[in-house]
């Protein structure tokens, strides 16, 4: 699914930062969040881990790259899932959502950063706002419910 942005639409005319994230999946249903490490725009709000695509990458060698270098571990197959854009203050981002189900090598947070993992709804706070509708659409999945405005309401607003 891909979220477009139109031309009038706040963020319209920015450069675009492409993003591939992950969304590590557990046996029992439990997704990895981390947190954004000090001295990044968003420090110390939870996301999905993973990163910028570089030029000449795939969505699936950026996020291989990306979860060695945050998280130490190296991911087995991942493919595109769903696409969503977010208008940050500071980017505009187009992200690229892959489920990964095997991984090697033990959690290391090379940057700093704290991670959870966490059931559907998630209980951390706050939030990456780019976040909601990925968490939202895995609660559905389970058949749960996960309202974007109750969690902005706990603090996950930017």
């Amino acid at each position: 699914m891909t979220e477009a942005t139109p031309a009038s639409a706040p963020g319209a005319g920015r450069g675009r930062t492409e993003v591939a994230v992950g969304i590590l999946l557990r046996a029992d249903g439990a997704v990895l969040l981390s947190t954004r490490p000090p001295g990044k725009p968003c420090a110390g709000y939870w996301e999905f881990p993973g990163g910028k695509i570089e030029a000449g990458e795939t969505v699936e060698q950026a996020l291989r790259r990306e979860l060695i270098e945050e998280l130490g571990v190296t991911i087995g197959p991942a493919s595109v899932w769903k696409i969503t854009q977010h208008d940050y203050p500071h980017a505009l981002v187009r992200l690229h959502w892959c489920k990964v189900r095997q991984w090697t090598g033990e959690f290391e947070m090379r940057e700093g950063q704290s991670m959870a993992w966490q059931q559907m709804p998630p209980t951390v706070t706050p939030v990456l706002p780019g976040a909601y509708p990925v968490l939202q659409w895995l609660a559905e999945e389970r058949g749960q419910r996960f309202a974007i405005e109750e969690a902005q309401r706990a603090g996950g607003a930017a």
